[in-house]
């Protein structure tokens, strides 16, 4: 995974299917518990699919940014079959999403 901090208070992960995806998503989890103040973009375009573990621990990421840190986390480049399971899961009503990186940053700066 490839984490750029954008800004002081944005990350950018871009992240790849498992076996890295839960790997991945638990070095994030890391940093936003230790920085409560991230907001978090992450770039999904290369993401292809999505078991039931990776769906825990983009849940997990969620609420320790979003209810815990009260910041944001951005889900962006969602190809369909990702977004296909989101869609029957529901969880397109759970985060928040974005075409792409830069329109998930122009969001995030804007209310930031």
């Amino acid at each position: 995974m490839s984490i750029q901090n954008w800004s002081e208070n944005i990350l950018v992960a871009e992240l790849q299917d498992d076996p890295v995806f839960t790997d991945d998503l638990e070095g994030l989890y890391e940093q936003v518990q230790s920085n409560p103040r991230l907001n978090v973009v992450l770039d999904m375009s290369n993401v292809t699919y999505l078991n039931s573990s990776n769906i825990a621990r983009l849940i997990d990421l969620r609420e320790q940014v979003v209810i815990k840190n009260e910041s944001r986390l951005v889900l962006c480049g969602v190809g369909t079959h990702v977004w296909g399971i989101m869609l029957v899961s529901e969880l397109h009503k759970v985060f928040e999403f974005a075409d792409n990186v830069a329109v998930a940053l122009a969001g995030v700066q804007i209310d930031g």
